[in-house]
């Protein structure tokens, strides 16, 4: 994390930057996420998760990932906002570029939306549908704005033209523009996306790309190349998209499946590689999650800090809860039990386990710690 900050967060602003998460199920690819997406935002940049998936947003349809991009793109400020997720970005950049502060009222003035919209439009990166757009957005903070409910249709229509919904002629007759997004100009407008971040005030936009578990190993051969061209155009581009920062996490089969991963594809095998088996750095292409180490200090560490949560959670007395030798020495014995090759990861089995030792001490009924591990480990494997 502190190599992400350094090398990549800071320098966003420089060149586009495309990383890959290589993890196995519960090797913590989303807790690593949500880190991320706290440092970003710490770094003033917008972030957005989206989950790659053949019946959402499959990669082989770029214009569903972008409509995904744009729907799920957040500021620091969107979790205290009613608006649409990229509602409250296009109401942040009016403020930002009228007044100097991310914060907007309800109103603006014409002489403030003017200037507004003098930077919009002399920005050379910002496709000019996609000005258009955010501009007709823009119109609905001036004071002679129809009534709420007219205005909150139209921003909702506006919004829908990001994701891709509506035809041409429609969106023509009542915003002037000429196309909406499509396979064909999805990454292109993603470019625009990008710039409009940075012309909004932040310093770039933090994508985070979870691919489903196996989704590409249920796609067509056409759908799998097409999938493969696309990310592969999105390496080739990424260093002239600056403010643009990519992270794709998946699992180790996307790199070697034979029938379904990269390997079919030269071109895009060559350019990623294959995870190395030694903890990831931030400046190597492919992170491997599987490959950090972790010792028997680090999670007895973690355990302490689950003990406290339970307690604050349950606002239970501490005396009731074991002491911290007592955790200490049950996730020792916890450690002892769990084979190294065992399916179900230590991790998952650790926080189980505990959470049922320490009900058991609130109920005054303490079970044997190798019968809380064989009750969890059932558990956690029909699951």
């Amino acid at each position: 994390m502190n190599g992400v900050k350094k090398y990549h967060l800071q320098e966003i602003s420089d060149h586009g930057i495309i990383r890959f998460v290589s993890g196995s199920w519960g090797a913590g690819k989303t807790h690593f996420f949500r880190q991320l997406r706290e440092a970003a935002f710490h770094d003033d940049c917008l972030v957005s998760g989206v989950e790659l998936d053949v019946n959402s947003a499959a990669l082989n349809k770029f214009q569903s990932v972008f409509a995904a991009i744009v729907s799920q793109v957040a500021t620091p400020n969107t979790e205290h906002s009613d608006a649409a997720p990229f509602g409250t970005v296009v109401r942040e950049s009016l403020a930002w570029l009228a007044t100097g502060s991310h914060r907007c009222s309800d109103e603006i003035s014409y002489e403030q939306y003017n200037k507004a919209v003098g930077m919009l439009m002399a920005d050379p990166g910002i496709d000019i549908d996609f000005k258009k757009m955010i501009q007709n957005y823009w119109k609905t903070f001036l004071p002679e704005s129809p009534e709420p409910a007219s205005v909150e249709q139209t921003r909702g229509e506006i919004l829908q033209w990001f994701s891709g919904e509506g035809t041409v002629g429609a969106f023509r007759k009542r915003f002037g523009i000429s196309k909406i997004v499509s396979k064909d100009n999805s990454k292109l407008l993603l470019q625009s996306l990008t710039a409009f971040v940075r012309l909004s005030g932040y310093k770039g936009l933090l994508i985070l790309f979870d691919e489903a578990e196996q989704a590409y190993s249920v796609m067509r051969k056409s759908a799998l190349r097409d999938a493969h061209n696309n990310l592969l155009s999105l390496i080739n581009n990424i260093e002239t998209l600056p403010g643009l920062f990519l992270i794709y996490a998946t699992t180790p089969d996307f790199f070697t499946d034979p029938k379904h991963g990269i390997v079919v594809y030269g071109a895009l095998a060559g350019r990623i590689g294959k995870p190395e088996h030694s903890p990831p750095r931030a400046l190597d292409i492919i992170w491997n999650l599987d490959a950090v180490e972790t010792n028997l200090k680090d999670y007895q560490e973690a355990a302490l800090k689950i003990r406290k949560v339970y307690a604050t959670a349950y606002d239970e007395p501490d005396s009731k809860m074991p002491s911290e030798d007592d955790v200490l020495a049950t996730v020792e014995k916890l450690s002892a039990m769990h084979p190294n090759l065992a399916s179900v990861r230590f991790w998952r089995l650790l926080v189980a386990a505990l959470i049922a030792h320490f009900d058991d001490c609130m109920e005054g009924e303490i079970r044997q710690v190798e019968d809380i591990y064989n009750k969890v480990m059932d558990r956690l494997r029909e699951d």
